[in-house]
């Protein structure tokens, strides 16, 4: 891994602060001089560098994660994934996980995930086929095992949104859908949300590799419609 010489962190003075981490993280990767395929110091040389706990660490690159900027290789370790500078932002997003917060932020989805969509059609690479490929039948698989797929699920339409061609898009909505990551791991406590909109994640992949833009812009309508009807379902069974 290459490293400029007296490259160090930057002990973070208040522990838990993820955007203090994050600003940290960025310092070290410039200073480090660290380019796309490069690996990051292992866990606990982070812990030590910033002087922060391994759940505040694993908060921020889970972040970075989300964002595209990082990619984490099980039993290898975390590698960059996209050029880091000093202008870099890691927007910080407040939404509100009730009702309302939830179908505020549906709709501004909505308008980003179709066109992200079908750009990806019109753009993707036979390696963000395969990529996309790889996330949907994880998805899949953790569907039928468990009935949700929180995590499998956001990972798979992140790969949506590389494919796209544009980062804003995986940086943005990789955000916006890290933001609920709590809440997706088993919304509402009910196995079943959006268990309809399945079937759509398989038409869309289809739909992308035929690079049909108009198909996929209706199956993701067709999935956001769904968690959108779910939404407003469970919330109100809840009040009951």
């Amino acid at each position: 891994m290459p490293q400029a010489a007296g490259a160090t962190f930057r002990p973070i003075q208040t522990s838990g602060r993820r955007d203090a981490i994050l600003e940290a993280l960025t310092d070290f990767i410039v200073s480090s001089s660290l380019t796309p395929g490069d690996r990051l110091p292992p866990e606990r040389e982070l812990m030590e560098g910033l002087k922060v706990g391994r759940s505040s660490i694993r908060e921020a690159i889970g972040h970075m994660q989300a964002l595209g900027v990082v990619e984490i290789r099980r039993g290898s370790g975390t590698y960059l994934k996209r050029p880091v500078s000093e202008k870099t932002l890691f927007m910080p997003l407040s939404i509100a996980t009730q009702r309302d917060g939830l179908l505020q932020t549906l709709e501004v989805r909505r308008g980003l995930e179709v066109e992200a969509s079908m750009l990806a059609a019109k753009r993707a690479t036979p390696e963000d086929i395969d990529e996309m490929r790889t996330a949907l039948d994880a998805m899949e698989a953790e569907h039928l095992e468990f009935g949700t797929a929180g995590q499998a699920d956001l990972v798979f339409h992140l790969s949506i949104y590389k494919a796209s061609g544009n980062p804003l898009f995986e940086q943005l909505l990789g955000q916006m859908r890290e933001a609920f990551e709590s809440f997706f791991a088993q919304p509402f406590n009910r196995p079943d949300f959006a268990k309809s909109s399945f079937e759509f994640h398989r038409m869309l992949f289809d739909a992308i590799v035929a690079g049909d833009a108009e198909l996929a812009r209706k199956h993701t309508l067709a999935i956001l419609e769904v968690v959108e009807n779910d939404i407003v379902r469970m919330s109100d069974e809840e009040q009951q």
